[in-house]
């Protein structure tokens, strides 16, 4: 390879390296961009990352600002690529990482292999053929244990969402920046110029071509099991709120099964009370005392009142949750209709209620955003043979973002971890149920059907 050769392979390889280093950051940006954002986005974090490649190479910068103004650049694209900053702003950090440690662990190798081939004075042409081996080498190796990192943080990061609140990116973003300062500190290190000669950090400690791979690796994968960690951590939050959801469930529909017991023991006595009623009733007639009786009547209107139930499912928890929401829905002015027949067989009660507490009161609260006159709430429930069909639909304003594992992301911020949780605890009945959840949002119209299948052993 001649010098003029060499001048332009050097060009040239410094585009291609460019370009695979922007398509590796696009990749790993890929997977966490929103479906419909996903080629845009990834087209955007490429030519972010190509252009300011590109202006760095006519620029002056000091060491170390590339991954800066990069970083700040991506940040403030994150809306256009459909990402929140706080997960440009990890993804980011953690692709540096992965890229310094990788080029740390590498550049012992090629220190290694450049040793381990013995150099002769050579004509130019092979020597410029040597130097351009040994770089496509660097780069291809380089690249592909990059590749491998960025992969098993991808998948890692993919396995559980995490909330990234303040707190959390500061620890996330801890070992990762650490790892960052101590690549830039032994970049600097590893070659230098005293009164003329070229020192190699290598070459005055050998030791160093096994401690800084491991410490590098140590700080990848100190930033892998950070996100493991602070996912078992968030899982770990997430069943507690689901499980203080489920305790605090349990007690409402064991609160209104004794509400039904109360109802119907008021019933029976009612019930052995009317003789005592309709022998008064008949004094009152016979002696003629009509504004008495009238009296009588009423006050006897007045007790009953508060043993109507206008709706009746065919069981008595589920009959009072249905009414108790009617009588909410009625006092907010939204439009309740019910047609609902509740079949005990193979379904039990206690499960049901619990269905249908989460999705009414789901409905209710979506329906009190809603401008009055245009509220409404419908509440099917049909049992077809062995399967037994939930259906909940309801008006609501505004938009229905759904999240990756298909449940609507909820917009309450305050005591955020305890809300949604809702619809997580209706599928997992539906899938103790060998049922499933299915939620559609259409035209201002949400609907939740919940179909389970009957279970033999209840």
């Amino acid at each position: 390879m001649s010098e003029t050769g060499f001048r332009i392979f050097n060009r040239v390889f410094s585009a291609a390296s460019e370009l695979l280093y922007a398509g590796l950051l696009a990749a790993f940006f890929r997977s966490f961009l929103p479906r419909e954002r996903r080629r845009p986005g990834t087209l955007l974090a490429f030519s972010i990352y190509l252009l300011f490649e590109l202006a760095c190479s006519r620029a002056a910068l000091p060491q170390g600002s590339f991954a800066l103004v990069l970083t700040a650049l991506l940040l403030a694209a994150s809306g256009w690529m459909g990402l929140s900053r706080s997960l440009t702003f990890l993804l980011t950090l953690f692709y540096f990482n992965a890229r310094i440690s990788s080029g740390l662990m590498v550049q012992s190798l090629y220190f290694i292999m450049e040793r381990s081939i013995p150099f002769r004075l050579e004509p130019p042409e092979a020597v410029f053929l040597r130097a351009a081996s040994l770089v496509i080498l660097f780069l291809v190796s380089h690249a592909a244990i990059l590749a491998v990192m960025l992969c098993a943080l991808q998948r890692q990061m993919r396995k559980q969402s995490m909330a990234l609140q303040r707190r959390e990116l500061c620890y996330l973003s801890l070992v990762p920046t650490a790892g960052i300062l101590f690549g830039q500190v032994i970049s600097r290190l590893l070659i230098e110029f005293k009164d003329g000669v070229l020192l190699q950090l290598y070459e005055r400690h050998p030791a160093f071509l096994a401690v800084i791979p491991v410490l590098a690796l140590l700080f990848y994968a100190g930033a892998w099991l950070t996100v493991a960690f602070q996912q078992g951590m968030a899982a770990l939050r997430e069943e507690q709120a689901t499980c203080f959801v489920e305790r605090q469930q349990t007690q409402a529909i064991r609160a209104r099964i004794h509400e039904a017991e109360q109802f119907y023991t008021r019933i029976r006595q009612l019930k052995h009370e009317m003789r005592g009623h309709m022998t008064n009733i008949k004094g009152l007639v016979q002696s003629g005392e009509y504004a008495s009786l009238e009296d009588y009547i009423a006050k006897m209107d007045e007790s009953m009142s508060g043993f109507e139930l206008t709706l009746q499912t065919g069981n008595p928890v589920t009959d009072v949750i249905v009414n108790d929401i009617r009588r909410r829905s009625l006092d907010l002015g939204i439009r309740f209709q019910v047609d609902f027949h509740y079949r005990p067989p193979g379904f039990d009660a206690f499960d049901v209620g619990i269905i249908l507490q989460n999705l009414l009161q789901n409905a209710v609260e979506a329906c009190e955003k809603v401008s009055e006159g245009e509220r409404f709430i419908v509440l099917t429930g049909k049992r077809k043979g062995r399967f037994f069909l939930i259906e909940v639909k309801n008006s609501f304003t505004g938009e229905v973002v759904f999240g990756q594992d298909g449940l609507p992301v909820t917009t309450k911020q305050e005591d955020a971890p305890m809300h949604g949780i809702g619809l997580a605890n209706v599928r997992r009945e539906a899938e103790r149920y060998m049922g499933e959840l299915e939620l559609k949002a259409i035209q201002q119209e949400f609907s939740a059907a919940v179909l389970l299948q009957e279970r033999s052993n209840l």
